[in-house]
């Protein structure tokens, strides 16, 4: 379903922009654009996994690569917001929600010192862009060889099961109403999908994993910072959503159980385990669709891996995140207010500043 759900969108935009979506999204040409689109569009959906679903199928549909990884690059960001949420409720015991606050936060702050490492380098030289294109290559295009012929084959079997789903939904939209009206209607259905089979996986594997992750958790985030963060991707992977994952954490740091030492890799491999629900997005196309969309899935994939990389081996960098969370958490815990201030400042004054900026001196 998600994967048809994909497709689905991926026509609708076609369909809607009637191939001028370059035009359309001109708007967003400027990178900063972007990253506050894909910071916004995560606050509102409480899931990158299907900000970047929707992208994914956006790019295949005609949105341009450099129009869509910096919204790429800000669904990470966005992601965040819940498991702050989540925190608020240790608010009753001050020490508690100290804990609480600072696990939730050393997610925004990696995510701040990844953004603010990557996105001027990525607008500056292309990096991410020639990666994702490059794995698309071997993935999806001609000259992949036995890569592409495997990936193509897989690809082809996933269609020949999603396709008549999203040909259904596309036949009735076009059927009823005219062809802009029609390919918005499909963007709408395949959102939808997306957030109701995403919120499915969460809370199904949420309920399967909650008598057992407080001792999965020991087993694997007490053992150092690689296994924190190959425990963090795994599970993400099997409920697709980070901010599930990151979630599950808060109340076990608020415990006091574990550290934020150990909280911390757990968290970004939750960032690199998410960007598998993309990967599985760019099987929903066929063609030129399926490399323009599998080019948009590595770059996320290849961000947060090079992300993880660039901090975790860099000795001055990684420990920011911890420092930052540290100091968020014990101001948080003497006043609520700086929560409030933390959340508007991240979520509302933040974005508002980058718009007006740009705006500024461009």
């Amino acid at each position: 379903v998600l994967i048809t759900a994909v497709s689905v969108i991926g026509s609708g935009f076609g369909v809607a922009t009637g191939g001028q979506a370059q035009d359309i999204f001109a708007f967003a040409h400027n990178p900063v654009v972007g990253l506050v689109i894909g910071i916004l569009a995560t606050v509102l959906t409480q899931s990158s996994s299907t900000t970047t679903s929707i992208v994914v199928g956006l790019v295949a549909g005609g949105l341009p690569l450099e129009t869509a990884i910096p919204i790429l690059l800000g669904a990470n960001v966005g992601t965040t917001m819940t498991s702050t949420l989540v925190s608020l409720g240790a608010a009753g015991d001050r020490n508690q929600f100290r804990r609480a606050f600072s696990a939730a936060s050393v997610h925004d702050m990696y995510n701040l010192l990844s953004v603010a490492i990557f996105f001027p380098l990525e607008w500056m030289f292309g990096i991410l862009e020639r990666v994702g294109t490059w794995f698309a290559g071997i993935t999806t295009g001609a000259d992949g060889g036995i890569i592409a012929t495997v990936f193509t084959a897989l690809g082809n079997v996933v269609s020949a099961v999603t396709d008549p789903g999203a040909d259904m939904i596309e036949a009735g939209a076009l059927g009823v109403l005219p062809s802009v009206w029609a390919g918005i209607a499909m963007i709408i259905i395949g959102v939808a999908l997306i957030l109701l089979v995403i919120n499915f996986i969460s809370n199904m594997l949420k309920v399967l994993l909650v008598g057992n992750v407080e001792k999965m958790f020991h087993k694997a985030i007490g053992r150092g910072p690689i296994s924190g963060i190959f425990s963090g991707l795994l599970i993400t992977v099997m409920v697709q959503s980070s901010s599930t994952t990151t979630s599950l954490a808060v109340p076990l740091a608020a415990s006091g159980k574990f550290s934020l030492w150990q909280i911390y890799p757990f968290t970004v491999g939750a960032n690199i385990g998410t960007t598998m629900t993309a990967v599985i997005a760019a099987f929903a196309f066929s063609g030129g669709e399926a490399t323009a969309a599998m080019t948009a899935a590595a770059v996320h994939l290849f961000y947060n891996i090079f992300s993880a990389l660039t901090i975790f081996l860099i000795p001055f960098l990684r420990p920011l995140p911890v420092r930052g969370a540290s100091w968020i958490g014990a101001l948080g815990a003497k006043n609520k207010i700086y929560v409030v201030a933390w959340l508007a400042g991240l979520f509302v004054v933040l974005p508002a500043l980058l718009i007006g900026i740009t705006a500024l001196f461009s």
